[in-house]
């Protein structure tokens, strides 16, 4: 059964359980932000795409004190959260929380960075294109789009490689056995070359994969 993103219980214990569940959750987000001020401006304007509990973007708060942010999320709860853990870095100044998607800013204001973190493979197969194509109108000419993401298993042997890098973080048999299962019946994980493919079809010029974790993986893209 897919996690409720809008149980209050799930959202409190979202940080510390995400952390047993990604592998190199921290390094993934090392390699985003060194990429972010490889390529943003001074005074970037950037989107969150699925604001969580506000990890992601407090983290980039600091990072980058000049840069305004827009943050997009579909559980109120997980916004509030997101809200109240961002305060400390000047948030309410800095960064406009909306609930709802992001498709709403496609063709009106423009950023220099969508991010997607651990978002797309919750979308429908039938909508990614859409969702891609919706980030896409939402970056500037000069803007970079990027997603990590599950990707599909390769192998019985990837799978049971992540089971215990889980386990050694942490979590329970029983509970690396429900991740399988909700990762092979909740989520809609396209493989590698599938995303290229729709990341090219939403209308980006040049994509990349920038990371891998077993079967995570990033991408970045722009015009």
């Amino acid at each position: 059964m897919a996690k409720d993103f809008s149980s209050q219980q799930v959202v409190d214990g979202y940080d510390q359980h995400i952390r047993k569940l990604i592998p190199g959750y921290e390094v993934v987000h090392q390699q985003i932000l060194a990429l972010l001020k490889a390529h943003l401006p001074e005074r970037a304007n950037i989107l969150i795409i699925g604001a969580g509990t506000g990890y992601e973007l407090g983290y980039l708060l600091q990072h980058f004190p000049d840069c305004s942010f827009t943050v997009t999320e579909l559980s109120q709860a997980m916004l509030d959260k997101a809200q109240r853990y961002a305060a400390p870095w000047n948030a309410a100044d800095r960064v406009d929380f909306i609930l709802g998607q992001h498709t709403q800013f496609s063709g009106q204001t423009k950023f220099d960075a969508v991010l997607s973190i651990l978002v797309t493979h919750f979308v429908p197969f039938e909508q990614k294109l859409e969702f891609m194509q919706g980030a896409r109108q939402c970056l500037n000419a000069e803007g970079i789009f990027m997603t990590f993401d599950l990707m599909q298993f390769k192998s019985e042997l990837e799978a049971g490689a992540l089971k215990q890098i889980c386990e050694l973080n942490g979590l329970s048999e029983k509970q690396t056995q429900a991740m399988l299962h909700r990762m092979r019946d909740d989520f809609f994980a396209l493989n590698d070359l599938q995303t290229l493919e729709h990341l090219q079809q939403a209308g980006f010029g040049k994509a990349e994969r920038f990371s891998q974790i077993l079967c995570y993986q990033g991408f970045i893209a722009h015009e």
